[in-house]
């Protein structure tokens, strides 16, 4: 296997942390809106903590592009 392929495998094996992201986001988003069924009231802070946790969430998939990124454009 040529450096080049192995970069780029590495690199896309980095981006599988983005499908964790994923799930996080879809999880924090049907818990809060489960909540927000059964207490309306309660709506506003629900829906300022359910971003807070998506941020969270997406910040990972940030750190996985970062790292895939490092490995395609580096030279090691």
């Amino acid at each position: 296997m040529s450096p080049e392929a192995a970069k780029l495998l590495a690199a896309g094996l980095s981006m599988i942390g983005v499908t964790g992201a994923g799930i996080g986001i879809g999880i924090v988003v049907n818990g809060a809106l489960h909540a927000m069924g059964r207490n309306p009231e309660a709506g506003g802070e629900l829906r300022t903590n359910m971003f807070i946790g998506i941020v969270f969430c997406e910040s990972i998939a940030i750190y996985a592009l970062v790292i895939a990124l490092i490995f395609m454009f580096v030279d090691f």
